[in-house]
């Protein structure tokens, strides 16, 4: 008899849940409203939702996921060491899950060891790309840790001013407004410079959203509001290191990173301190803290690859309580507040015959991918390629009714300054304006409905 694999039980389990729960469709497409993910969802509300990989992927995929998992798992020391080796010199965190916890959002602190907020940072302009201008002796990200011996660029220092309003009803809320200082700078810097901090984002589905089509992604755009509906939105172009091209940005905050490929190579280059192919030079380079050691590229291509497909077969979590009545009635809300226009319900990836389990998948993200204008109160006002410094990519909706479980408490926004779902509501301005009084404007019961919705996702 076969034994079962780990992904053959979990589709089994798939399955059966599918058939025990009552389906229900999406009345203009005809599919099923739970599968967020098309063949990648997985019917998982455990602490651990958004830590299963793709459901019926190949023994041989299956391997590569695992070393991938593990490698995203990995502590890194000090070099040279027999193992792990080359953390730093700098550095925001000592490996990837450290940050990404649970492969879900992070905490919004600085400079201990389950920090998963970084700062951006550069000099007013643009560099030959189109980019942020790097700052002498920093680059464009700070990194507050150092290894023993060495001095971190600097101390990260926040704190939070809490204001009380009112909603129309009267029932109070608070928001609480960061501001970000520096500190314990290593070397002085000349000049004004730029802030931007980024918590770590959620790991899973970014497989699916890779495959949307980019004519797909830049149909949505708006940027002159040509409907008169007050929201634009428009695709964010920038310089990949991994091709040398000007390609779509997908991801990051404001959408700053072409590929999942970029997007892992940068985070170990510059939060671990961990060298590959794509950046093969120490973020200390040309600084006092750099260790002089000729040992790079540190991170082979067979782990970059496997961390990169790990990354993009972390599959999404069910929909949940969609034939609800009351969730179905916050969802109506939330198409009437316009949120729907920036949060879109659907998209279809790419037809790819060599990887069915992205190709031509239905999903339910709740993005457009797009930067749009969010108004002062959000706003880090530094540019990154073509997204001002008010601008932010629309955040992914999926999943998010299961960040208190998986990331107790859970944060919100790109700061994490948000500690529930209706204070990033709240926060929303700009292009988001009407949608944020349309929600405030309404009644307990109905914004209980909203929120009951939001929490279905």
């Amino acid at each position: 008899m076969k034994k079962l694999t780990v992904v053959g039980v979990l589709a089994i389990l798939v399955l059966v849940l599918s058939q025990c729960q009552k389906a229900a469709t999406f009345p203009d497409t005809g599919y099923d409203a739970r599968l967020s993910g098309g063949v990648a969802t997985v019917f998982d509300i455990t602490s651990h939702a958004f830590s299963n990989m793709f459901p019926g992927l190949s023994d041989r995929d299956q391997i590569v996921h695992a070393f991938g998992d593990a490698a995203f798992s990995k502590i890194f020391v000090t070099a040279p060491a027999p193992v792990n080796s080359g953390l730093g010199t700098i550095f925001n965190n000592n490996s990837c899950i450290s940050c990404h916890h649970n492969d879900g959002i992070g905490l919004p602190t600085a400079g201990d060891s389950r920090s998963s907020l970084l700062v951006r940072i550069s000099l007013p302009g643009t560099d030959a790309h189109g980019g942020p201008v790097a700052v002498p002796g920093y680059g464009l990200q700070l990194q507050d840790k150092a290894v023993y011996g060495k001095v971190p660029e600097a101390k990260i220092n926040i704190n939070y001013t809490n204001t009380t309003y009112s909603f129309a009803d009267g029932e109070t809320y608070e928001l609480r407004a960061p501001t970000y200082t520096l500190t314990n700078l290593y070397t002085a810097i000349t000049g004004n410079y730029l802030l931007s901090p980024r918590l770590a984002p959620p790991m899973f589905g970014l497989g699916l959203l890779e495959a949307v089509p980019e004519s797909e992604i830049v149909a949505m755009a708006d940027p002159n509001d040509a409907d008169g509906d007050g929201i634009k939105g428009k695709p964010n172009y920038v310089w990949d290191v991994a091709t040398q091209s000007r390609q779509l940005g997908r991801f990051g905050w404001k959408a700053n990173t072409a590929s999942i490929l970029t997007q892992v190579a940068a985070a170990y280059n510059q939060d671990i301190g961990i060298t590959s192919r794509i950046f093969p030079v120490e973020s200390s380079f040309g600084q006092t803290q750099d260790d002089g050691l000729k040992d790079d590229p540190e991170l082979p291509d067979s782990t970059l690859n496997a961390v990169r497909f790990y990354a993009a077969t972390l599959a999404v979590p069910a929909r949940r309580s969609v034939t609800d009545p009351d969730a179905q009635r916050g969802e109506a809300l939330f198409k009437a507040a316009k949120c729907a226009v920036c949060h879109r319900q659907t998209l279809t990836t790419a037809v790819n015959v060599s990887f069915p389990s992205i190709s031509n998948q239905v999903i339910h993200p709740y993005t457009d991918m797009l930067v749009h204008d969010m108004g002062t109160g959000l706003a880090d006002n530094r540019p990154d390629f073509l997204a001002g410094g008010q601008e932010w990519r629309t955040a992914s909706l999926w999943g998010l009714g299961l960040f208190e479980k998986v990331n107790s408490p859970g944060y919100y926004l790109h700061d994490g300054r948000a500690r529930s779902v209706t204070e990033a509501i709240m926060w929303h301005g700009g292009e988001a304006e009407s949608a944020k009084v349309y929600f405030s404007k309404l009644s307990k019961s109905d914004r209980t409905l909203v929120l009951k919705f939001l929490g279905s996702l």
